[in-house]
């Protein structure tokens, strides 16, 4: 099978020589696949990295209960994100909430997209807080969830309207401090903790 796949996690796998991914494809959504590490690969064929955006051959010796990385040939890869100490944070918190959280078949594309959009946002390295924040309202909104209902209704009203401009508008033009994006970050996972039942990190 060749998909498209973003990579949410990488660790090293225990045998020696191999990683371990967990990928997001529009076929399958969220994989577990190993791969062994090339001794000596062409630039197309290097390793995969967190956040990569590749196309994947992955194969399958039992029918789907375990997965190999083939090939890989990397679409995009969000180097600038490491650059960043709190875009790398922002953005390991976001790919850590899809990749701990599966979606039915209907809604993958959309959160292929929206993986997309929220990487190339957290590369720029702007304000990767409002990012986050902006990014999981996104997909619990997407997924179902009644966000604009119930969690925008229980912040203060005083605060309501700065919230309101933070998820509606584009980033650079938002005025909220990193101290405020914190708060309201803390009661959207919260409330979706408790209320959506989604893991959160």
């Amino acid at each position: 099978m060749t998909t498209e796949a973003i990579v949410l996690e990488k660790r090293p796998a225990a045998a020696d020589g191999w990683e371990n991914y967990r990928l997001f494809t529009p076929e399958s959504g969220l994989l577990s696949a190993m791969r062994r590490l090339p001794k000596k690969a062409a630039p197309a064929e290097a390793p995969l990295d967190l956040f990569d955006d590749a196309d994947v051959g992955l194969e399958s010796p039992n029918q789907g209960r375990s997965w190999f990385v083939r090939e890989a040939r990397i679409r995009v890869r969000h180097a600038k994100i490491g650059r960043s100490y709190e875009a790398l944070l922002a953005a390991s918190a976001f790919t850590r909430l899809i990749a701990h959280n599966p979606v039915g078949p209907e809604s993958r594309l959309a959160v292929l997209t929206l993986l997309r959009e929220a990487l190339a946002a957290f590369a720029t390295r702007q304000r990767p807080e409002i990012v986050l924040l902006k990014s999981v309202y996104r997909f619990a909104r997407d997924e179902g969830y009644p966000v604009r209902q119930d969690w925008l209704a229980s912040i203060p009203e005083a605060e309501r309207p700065a919230v309101l401009d933070l998820l509606t508008q584009p980033v650079k033009v938002s005025t909220a401090s990193a101290e405020e994006v914190a708060v309201w970050q803390r009661r959207l996972d919260d409330y979706l903790r408790s209320e959506a039942d989604l893991v959160i990190e």
